[in-house]
C-alpha cells in the first residue's frame, strides 16, 4: 500500500494525531471553564509556538467548524482537521483541591471516525506524535507508522493508560520518545523495560520532570513555583515543546527546561475559552 506522500504530496513538519474537543473543567473551589481543547490541539499549538511547524490530524463536528477561522489558532496548520456532520468530542474533567484529575466523562461524537481519517492522511508529514486516547485504534495507527518507517512519539492519558499503553507496547521500542506522567510511568514499567525505549519523558505536576534515555536519567528539572489557574493541557504543552527542542537538536536538559517552563506558564491562564466564535 502506498502512503499519500508517495503520490506527490509535500512531506513536512509534525503531524499530531488525536482529538480536538470541547472541554469542561470543574474545580473543587467551584471554578468552571468551557474550553477548546484536546491533546492534538495542545501539542500542535505548543510545538508550533516553539518553532516546529505542526498540524493536528483530527476530526471535529460542525459545532467546532469555526476553529478554522479562529485567530488564536493562526500559528498551526488546520488542513488535516476534518469536519463532519454532528457534534465534536467533549470531555468533562473534574479536579481535586490539589489540582489532580479525579474523574473524566467523555462523549466521542465525531472522533469515532478519527482512526480512518488518520490512516488516510498519514505520510504527509516528516514525523508524527500520537496522542493515545480513545477512540483512536492505537495498534492500527502505530502499526502503520512503524511499517512505513515513519518517526513517531506517543503520549497517554491516565484515564485509559492501562489499556492503551498495553496496546502500544509492541511499537514503543520504535518510538523516538514516550511522554507519561508519574502514574502512567508506573504502569509503563510493568509492561516494558524503559531500557527498551529510546526516550521516556516523565512529568509529575509541580514535582521534578525527568528524561530517561534507554532507562538512564539524562535530565531532571523541577518546575518553578506557581499558582495554577487551569491545568488542562499542561502535559501536552510539555510534550509539544520538548518535541520542538528535539527537532532543533537541543540536548535533553535544554529541551526539558524549555518544556517545563512552557507547561508552567500554560497553567497560569484559563486556556482557549469557547466564546461563541
Amino acid at each position: 500500500m502506498q502512503l499519500p506522500a508517495d503520490r506527490g504530496h509535500a512531506v513536512t513538519g509534525l503531524g499530531v494525531i488525536g482529538n480536538i474537543s470541547r472541554d469542561r473543567a470543574l474545580y473543587a473551589d467551584g471554578r468552571q471553564f468551557e474550553l477548546l481543547g484536546g491533546a492534538a490541539l495542545h501539542v500542535a499549538r505548543a510545538a508550533s509556538r516553539a518553532g516546529l511547524a505542526s498540524a493536528p490530524l483530527s476530526v471535529i463536528g460542525t459545532d467546532l467548524g469555526w476553529i478554522h477561522a479562529d485567530p488564536r489558532l493562526a500559528d498551526i496548520d488546520l488542513t488535516h482537521v476534518k469536519t463532519v456532520t454532528g457534534t465534536s468530542c467533549a470531555f468533562a474533567l473534574t479536579y481535586t483541591a490539589a489540582g489532580q484529575l479525579a474523574t473524566i466523562d467523555c462523549s466521542f461524537g465525531a472522533a469515532e471516525s478519527l482512526t480512518s481519517h488518520c490512516l488516510a492522511v498519514i505520510g504527509q508529514h516528516s514525523s508524527y506524535h500520537v496522542c493515545c486516547r480513545r477512540p483512536l485504534d492505537v495498534p492500527a495507527v502505530l502499526g502503520r507508522l512503524a511499517c512505513h518507517g515513519l518517526e513517531f512519539s506517543t503520549d497517554f492519558h491516565l484515564a485509559s493508560a492501562g489499556d492503551l499503553i498495553a496496546a502500544a507496547v509492541p511499537f514503543l521500542p520504535r518510538a523516538a520518545a514516550v511522554f507519561v506522567n508519574a502514574a502512567e510511568f508506573a504502569t509503563l514499567k510493568t509492561l516494558i523495560d524503559p531500557a527498551h525505549v529510546a526516550a521516556v519523558v516523565v512529568s509529575d505536576g509541580p514535582r521534578e520532570a525527568i528524561v530517561l534515555r534507554r532507562g538512564n536519567p539524562t535530565a531532571a528539572i523541577r518546575p518553578p513555583d506557581s499558582c495554577p489557574v487551569e491545568v488542562t493541557g499542561a502535559g501536552d504543552t510539555l510534550a509539544g515543546v520538548f518535541l520542538a527542542g528535539m527537532a532543533r537538536g537541543l540536548g535533553d536538559r535544554d529541551a526539558l527546561q524549555a518544556s517545563v517552563t512552557a507547561a508552567s506558564q500554560s497553567v497560569r491562564a484559563p486556556g482557549l475559552a469557547i466564546n461563541g466564535c
